[in-house]
């Protein structure tokens, strides 16, 4: 199972996977830890992350980037229509109002939503993962910001579906900063709260969050945010400034040039950079536009009065993560700034100020997200053991759910009702249960009560629940689960219809007292529509997590029929029987990507990916090719010189220049079996005189390999040694004639070989030497290894009597050595009285094997 955590920034992503001695952030192709999140569209194949960067600025109206800031928002919404303007590539509004992404590829133009294009970036994601870990990844977590909307959460989700990838949980990037901050603290107070600032600046958004620390817990106190505020609008006030300039001085208009607004904002954003660290910096370009060089200079006081207005905007969300916590100034111990805007030293100045304490800089800016998403994905894994850390999440919107009366009710006025279910900071997860008095289909909208904050649509998604089957009950109770998972989604997960039915029996007076009881906790809600029982509609919330956990299971619940658990030890049967009965839910969230559009997004990106892996391998042959002229010309020059004829070194360099002009004029664009075959055609004339130059190279190795082998078994053959005393003189003039033998054929193919020249086809090959080698090897081995009989051992007198026919054993096969030399093997293993005795290799030869060694 893949432990990875994903932070996907609006410029640039980070991948953090999990190992056994902790969390690292994984590099990419280039061997950096930031990607860039761009897909750039080329006329054959797309380029994505570090490629796809490198290629933007040659083909920026096809390199889409800030994806982040396009996602489930609709084409109306203000900000979209602010960032539009400045994005170089088109972007129009659908058929559905949402925005779709124009690019060209594969020659013609296509149209793509955000969501698919996210899912290419995340593509990219998962194989940087998968090459750093060497295997599948598929569970992950993904880091998104606090203020992304129901329909952005979900969008996020799909496009890890259309990458195949499963997200364990839609972390909030703060809370992931939070988690990575606190996991490492061994000094984390017991009993008193700990509060800390975490302050994160980024790319385009700025988001604080204030988190309450205790020993192994961590929760989060309140959420705040601006979605406009981060380091591309520095760099924006940066581009407007001295394009201004530019226009006054050089008379060009950069804004007309989607290469050079390009150029000119990436110029913009090292200039910011500089101004971080130093009092003033320059500004040059080369040929920005109209074949004309710019230059600029500015100075931090005065960058920081162009950038006022921004700066300004730094409080607000301040002010309201401690309003929403209900701390002041002097109950936030420390400040953390993360965020790739923070170091910005005007911004380090506002919060020096509002929190009257220096902020502090402990985590990485960039990497804390994608550790904290990693840390996540590991407390959720079963593959990994992690120190117990609680992390108590709070939601930042609250939701509501509204319905209508039925038709019977309408007339009586009835008005649209609304209850609010999951108010702000409610837990995440989390489970409500939701009872209704209903007599026919009806449907829930579930929709955010307060959208000052959003500036998105109120309603998110509309939940149609029935038909269920008439009841004999005048208040049929119908109990709705509503669900805030882990994600951060929220849905209607099931609906279950309670009847009860009476039986007759006696009741206890205090079982009767408790049904009074019931029936008056539910009377005050009963009167939300009065004058209409069939229609009337009881609202309740889960008394607790038992409570949701029972419906989801299908129990009946610990609050649902109390006065049943009672009765069971007071009275033989219950006076009401509870009847449940599954409702059919439907669903229908808006702007949400339908599952077969989602089904044809994820078809649509295997293709792609295929053609992408198509053009890398024919780019790699084409490379082979390429490689395989210029090292093949260097070496019939040089080391090759002597192993080929001067007329075929003549041929063969006339088609090596033939294939390189081939390869620049019209083999430029070819398909991958085309430079497969020409490549076969080259090494057709060229291996031939690499073999003979590798032959030439090895042969002398092999021949003295070979004439050792020869002189170590005559040595042995002829040796005095007494521990060869035993092997027959037969047996050693065998191993002597085999001897004569390989050296006699190796004589006579070395003076073969030594008449020819080196261009010629050799007749002493490396691999017949090693086969001469490995038959004499095979042949004297066992009689110059054949290990010394065993001596006798003295018989023991023996406690039972000889089985008939043990008389017959042959002279040491009792031997204590005999029995693990013969290893297991069952023909090995001869009866008593079988007559026949084991052969003589079963003698242990852990001493002869080293012999053996030394004698080859």
């Amino acid at each position: 199972m893949s432990v990875v955590g994903f932070d996907f920034g609006n410029e640039s992503c980070i991948v953090a996977v999990a190992r056994q001695r902790g969390i690292d952030v994984v590099l990419n192709d280039e061997s950096k830890r930031e990607t860039p999140a761009i897909v750039c569209f080329g006329e054959k194949q797309r380029f994505i992350g570090t490629a796809g960067a490198a290629s933007s600025m040659m083909n920026p109206k096809n390199s889409i980037s800030q994806i982040k800031r396009l996602i489930g928002r609709q084409f109306s919404d203000p900000e979209l229509q602010r960032d539009i303007k400045s994005l170089p590539f088109n972007v129009t509004e659908g058929p559905d109002g949402y925005p779709l992404i124009h690019a060209r590829y594969l020659g013609e133009m296509r149209t793509f939503t955000p969501t698919q294009v996210l899912g290419m970036v995340f593509s990219n994601l998962k194989s940087i993962a998968e090459q750093n870990l060497k295997a599948a990844v598929v569970d992950c977590c993904i880091g998104i910001p606090v203020y992304f909307t129901e329909l952005q959460r979900r969008a996020v989700l799909d496009a890890a579906t259309i990458a195949g990838l499963h997200p364990l949980r839609l972390i909030h990037e703060t809370t992931a900063t939070a988690l990575a901050y606190g996991i490492y603290k061994t000094d984390l107070p017991e009993n008193d709260q700990l509060n800390v600032a975490f302050v994160d600046i980024g790319h385009a958004s700025m988001q604080v969050c204030i988190a309450g620390f205790k020993k192994g817990q961590l929760k989060i106190l309140a959420h705040s945010f601006d979605r406009s505020l981060g380091g591309r609008d520095f760099d924006e006030v940066l581009f407007h400034h001295f394009s201004a300039k530019f226009k006054e001085e050089y008379k060009i208009d950069v804004s007309q040039n989607a290469r050079a607004c390009l150029r000119l904002r990436a110029a913009c954003e090292k200039l910011k950079k500089v101004l971080s660290a130093n009092p003033e910096a320059p500004l040059n370009i080369e040929c920005l536009m109209d074949e004309k060089d710019v230059r600029g200079f500015i100075k931090r006081e005065e960058f920081e009065q162009i950038s006022a207005p921004i700066l300004q905007c730094v409080k607000a969300p301040l002010e309201k993560a401690l309003a929403d916590a209900g701390l002041a100034v002097g109950d936030v111990h420390m400040v953390e700034v993360v965020g790739s805007a923070s170091r910005i030293p005007s911004i380090l100045k506002i919060l020096t100020e509002f929190f009257g304490k220096e902020p502090r800089r402990t985590m990485n800016a960039s990497e804390c997200v994608g550790r904290g998403c990693a840390l996540q994905c590991a407390i959720l894994s079963p593959t990994f053991k992690v120190r117990e850390f609680q992390v108590n999440e709070s939601f930042p919107f609250p939701i509501s759910l509204s319905w209508k009366g039925s038709v019977p009710d309408a007339q009586n006025g009835g008005a649209e009702q609304e209850q609010l279910v999951f108010p702000k900071g409610n837990p995440i997860p989390s489970v409500k249960a939701v009872t209704f008095h209903k007599t026919s289909t009806f449907s829930v909208d579930v929709q955010y009560s307060d959208v000052s904050d959003l500036q998105a649509p109120a309603k998110i998604s509309t939940y149609t629940i029935g038909p269920f089957p008439t009841l004999r009950s005048e208040k049929p109770k119908l109990k709705v689960k509503v669900r805030l998972n882990l994600h951060g989604i929220v849905s209607v997960d099931s609906a279950t219809l309670l009847e009860e039915e009476e039986v007759e029996v006696p009741v206890s007076k205090e079982l009767a007292k408790e049904d009074a009881k019931m029936e008056t906790d539910e009377k005050p809600n009963d009167t939300s529509a009065p004058g209409a029982n069939e229609t009337d509609v009881n609202m309740q919330d889960a008394k607790g997590t038992a409570e949701a956990a029972g419906v989801e299971n299908g129990v009946p619940q610990s609050g649902d029929k109390p006065v049943q658990m009672e009765t069971d030890t007071k009275v033989e049967a219950p006076k009401k029987k509870v009847k449940k009965t599954n409702v059919p839910v439907a669903e229908l969230v808006y702007g949400a990507m339908l599952s077969g559009d989602l089904q044809k997004a994820v078809e649509k990106e295997f293709e792609m990916a295929l053609q992408d892996r198509v053009m890398e391998e024919t780019k790699d042959k084409k490379n082979a090719v390429e490689a395989y002229v210029y090292d093949m010309r260097n070496k019939l020059c040089d080391k090759y010189h002597d192993f080929v004829t001067a007329s075929d070194k003549e041929e063969l360099m006339a088609k090596l220049q033939e294939t390189e002009d081939w390869l620049y004029e019209d083999g430029e664009d070819e398909t991958k079996g085309v430079y497969i075959a020409k490549l076969e055609e080259l090494k057709k004339q060229g291996d031939p005189i690499e073999e003979r130059y590798k032959e030439y190279s090895e042969r002398g190795t092999i021949i003295d390999q070979l004439a050792y082998c020869i002189n170590s078994y005559r040595e042995a053959a002829v040796s005095n040694d007494t521990k060869f005393d035993h092997i027959e003189l037969a047996e050693k003039q065998k191993v002597l004639n085999e001897c004569v033998e390989a050296e006699a054929w190796l004589r006579e193919k070395k003076q073969q070989q030594d008449q020819l020249p080196k261009y010629a086809t050799p007749v002493l090959l490396s691999a017949d030497v090693r086969k001469k080698a490995e038959a004499l090897d095979r042949f004297c081995r066992p009689i110059m290894m054949k290990p010394k009989p065993a001596k006798p051992a003295t018989p023991e007198a023996p406690a039972t009597p000889p089985h008939p026919g043990s008389e017959a054993q042959p002279q040491g096969a009792n031997s204590p050595k005999a029995s693990p030399n013969r290893n297991g093997d069952p023909s090995e293993n001869v009866p008593a009285g079988s007559g026949e005795a084991p052969p003589a290799s079963v003698e242990p030869m852990e001493t002869d094997k080293a012999e053996t060694t030394s004698a080859a």
